[in-house]
């Protein structure tokens, strides 16, 4: 904790100055207590209260004072703010393969609820973009904090042909640059992350590596979800055709570009890999005044120490 106007704390001096004082004022009080001559008159006069309640509400008081000076000096702390300019772009596979029943009640539905949930995690403030993709790749929602048109855009994802988990890449990239740099530091890039979700192997166009090269140029990494199991397949043309995960291309997309790599083989497990991916991106330490803290602190105080005096002693302090 550091605070704007240190100087100011100069006056918690008060406070052992006010310990010396009421130290000083209880020995005169003993010293005039001593010049009553009947003892057993002093003892009718003045009820036995233990001795420690009248020192309570002067601790109180003392603790207000050292709260108000602290509140004066005008303390800030480090605090975690979400960044307005944070985006993150989920990329999501519609190929054919995406209709493998191995993750119910199938892999592209389990993906949309999942990712629907996902998207009501995140901060207010963060900018969320759609891109799905087979044989091409589109932006379906450009970056925006409106959580209702990503939500309507998930639901409404249809399956096509093909994969083209390069062009994915790329086209994330573009919606990335469509956020506005920070007029304060026009040069700095808009912190983003892609979240790519994926089942089948790449067959049409530009490559894997390709993507990875220019996500790595952007520094945007990339974590990807290997969505489905080893034995999953989908009914093509009256044929069951097999469609395994190619786990081993997203756990390379995710390693080369800095991100994370997860397995999800149930909507259960999507979920659980989402946690970690918002405050990767997300949040920025600034620091930030708690003058009111300390002040009401100090308030709470000082009503403590009224209430105290007044139920142990009868009287204010």
């Amino acid at each position: 904790m550091t605070f704007l106007a240190p100087g100011r704390l100069w006056l918690l001096l008060l406070v052992p100055l006010l310990v010396l004082a009421y130290f000083l004022l209880q020995r005169r009080r003993r010293r005039y207590a001593m010049r009553f001559t009947n003892l057993a008159l002093l003892s009718r006069v003045a009820p036995r209260r233990p001795a420690w309640r009248r020192h309570v509400a002067m601790v109180l008081m003392l603790v207000t004072v050292g709260l108000m000076v602290t509140a004066f000096a005008r303390p800030q702390t480090e605090v975690r703010v979400p960044r307005e300019r944070a985006t993150i772009v989920v990329a999501v596979d519609v190929s054919i393969s995406m209709r493998a029943d191995d993750v119910s009640p199938d892999r592209l539905r389990a993906a949309q609820e999942a990712a629907t949930e996902f998207v009501g995690s995140l901060p207010k403030k963060f900018n969320v973009s759609l891109v799905s993709f087979a044989g091409t790749a589109s932006i379906l929602v450009p970056p925006t904090t409106d959580r209702g048109a990503v939500d309507r855009a998930i639901d409404g994802l249809e399956l096509a042909e093909s994969t083209a988990t390069g062009e994915a890449i790329f086209t994330s990239l573009d919606a990335i640059k469509q956020v506005p740099n920070d007029p304060s530091h026009p040069s700095e890039p808009a912190p983003a992350r892609i979240v790519l979700l994926s089942d089948g192997y790449r067959n049409v166009g530009r490559s894997v590596e390709q993507g990875v090269a220019a996500a790595r140029q952007a520094h945007v990494p990339i974590y990807t979800i290997a969505f489905g199991t080893p034995f999953g397949t989908v009914d093509i043309e009256g044929q069951r055709t097999p469609v395994p995960v190619d786990e081993d291309t997203m756990r390379a997309i995710a390693q080369q570009t800095g991100g994370q790599t997860y397995t999800a083989e149930s909507g259960q497990e999507l979920e659980q890999v989402y946690a970690d991916i918002g405050s990767s991106v997300g949040y920025t330490t600034e620091e930030q005044e708690i003058t009111s803290w300390w002040a009401g602190l100090g308030l709470l105080a000082a009503m403590a120490a009224a209430g105290t005096s007044l139920f142990l002693l009868g009287r204010l302090p």
